[in-house]
């Protein structure tokens, strides 16, 4: 819940939706990276490695700037936070060569559902039949966005799945940071971390990029970075349950993209699948603010 000082619903919609149009250019750029026009295609370690260094070059600058400072960060949930967000990134960069960046964004909705689910045994949250249904929901519409047959099956899919599986549990643990330390600090650390991760796993693969590919690695950073502040500020000045459902222009946005710059309109599997997925989460965030009121 937001102070009243804070509180403007109308400005954390429009802060949100603008994290989305973000969020979808941090998933092009990630997509670009791997396209042989702008030289041999970077492997996704390589992109996620990027998007870290390019990331927290813009956070540090700002946090200098501000003149922030580190106050008692809970190390263990850092890592921890940062490890499964480096792999949820790591797995969407993957799926996003393989399959339309609005299937996998569609998939990526999954995000919530896996979190309530992994709020039971982590939280100890109760989870009535109403958001079982509305997980179901959302389950059914990535099985048909996975397209389930030998003919047309989507093994890129997979990775968007794991990804949607990664950034749940990274939910759980930034519920928990974010109740013991400030934003600014929590973003710092997750990316100085994800740095140094997203550094060792990238030694294997690493090739140099043209310049291009320097340019679009640094797209991704900074387009993420933007993403993040523009999120925390929606969900500092709103309800997270009034502003969450606004996070679904992602698709709408991811969408546009790739018909405008790979000419890939959504199919009617793409248009079904995604709009299940959207109603079983739209119930979720539905039930939670029901929820709140109670």
């Amino acid at each position: 819940m937001s102070t009243a000082s804070e509180h403007n619903p109308r400005l954390a919609i429009a802060l949100m939706i603008t994290a989305t149009v973000f969020i979808a250019t941090s998933t092009l750029m990630a997509k670009l990276a791997s396209d042989p026009r702008f030289g041999t295609p970077l492997h996704p370690l390589q992109i996620s490695h990027g998007r870290y260094i390019f990331a927290f070059a813009l956070i540090s600058t700002v946090f200098v700037a501000m003149r922030g400072r580190i106050s008692r960060p809970n190390l263990k949930l850092h890592t921890l936070r940062s490890a499964l967000g480096w792999g949820g990134v790591t797995l969407m960069f993957t799926a996003i060569a393989f399959i339309p960046l609005a299937d996998a964004t569609a998939i990526s909705f999954l995000n919530p559902v896996f979190a309530m689910v992994l709020a039971i045994p982590l939280l100890g949250e109760k989870v009535g039949r109403i958001r079982w249904s509305a997980a179901a929901i959302a389950f059914l519409g990535a099985l048909i966005l996975l397209r389930p047959s030998p003919q047309s099956f989507e093994f890129g899919a997979l990775f968007a799945l794991g990804a949607a599986l990664l950034l749940g549990a990274e939910v759980i643990v930034i519920k928990r940071i974010s109740a013991l330390e400030g934003p600014l600090q929590i973003l710092l650390i997750n990316n100085a971390i994800g740095v140094v991760l997203s550094t060792l796993a990238v030694v294997v693969v690493w090739q140099p990029p043209t310049l291009a590919q320097w340019g679009i690695l640094a797209g991704v950073g900074f387009a993420m970075a933007t993403a993040q502040t523009f999120f925390i500020n929606a969900v500092k000045r709103a309800d997270a349950s009034l502003v969450a459902p606004f996070s679904f222009f992602t698709l709408i946005f991811a969408a546009a993209f790739d018909a405008a710059i790979f000419a890939k309109w959504p199919d009617a599997v793409t248009l079904l699948g995604a709009a299940i997925i959207l109603s079983g989460v739209g119930l979720l965030a539905w039930r939670q603010d029901q929820i709140k009121q109670a």
